[in-house]
């Protein structure tokens, strides 16, 4: 299997669409709760409306909205949202009314074979540990560490 792109097109992930019930109640969600910043909210008719959110430091956004999907309210599963500090995150999001799932890390970690013990990953290595919530219809989101070792003042 060739797994090299040797066309020179570049493809580039920009937008994922969220399939919600209550296009309101998942933009409250998105920028009051889990911190998502409004780009656009556009609505020419009763039928068709896209709410653009992107979050900070991402280059790729999620659309919500009316007459963008036929996909039942609440059916996207484990949207990875990486962050340099899982803990920090975590704790944000709870401040802020969301209902994050423990920490847990992937064990043995050298040989995973899709176990996981609590808390994080003792050396704090890359795509380790995660943490897991949904909004409010079901579509369900990955906290995932990378990068901490770089984050100045960590270990």
């Amino acid at each position: 299997m060739n797994t090299t792109n040797t066309s020179g097109v570049k493809l580039s992930v920009e937008v994922i669409t969220l399939p919600v019930s209550d296009v309101e109640r998942a933009l409250r969600f998105y920028v009051d709760r889990v911190g998502f910043a409004l780009d656009v909210d556009y609505s020419p008719n009763d039928a068709f409306r896209v709410v653009q959110l992107t979050p900070s430091g991402s280059s790729c956004s999620i659309q919500i909205g009316r007459g963008l999907t036929d996909a039942p309210a609440g059916s996207l599963r484990n949207v990875y949202l990486v962050v340099t500090d899982l803990e920090d995150a975590r704790s944000r999001l709870l401040e802020r009314r969301v209902e994050v799932s423990e920490i847990r890390h992937k064990t043995p970690i050298d040989a995973w074979d899709g176990g996981f013990a609590p808390r994080l990953d003792p050396e704090r290595r890359d795509y380790a540990s995660f943490a897991h919530f949904s909004d409010p219809d079901g579509n369900s989101w990955v906290l995932q560490e990378r990068g901490h070792r770089n984050v100045p003042g960590s270990q």
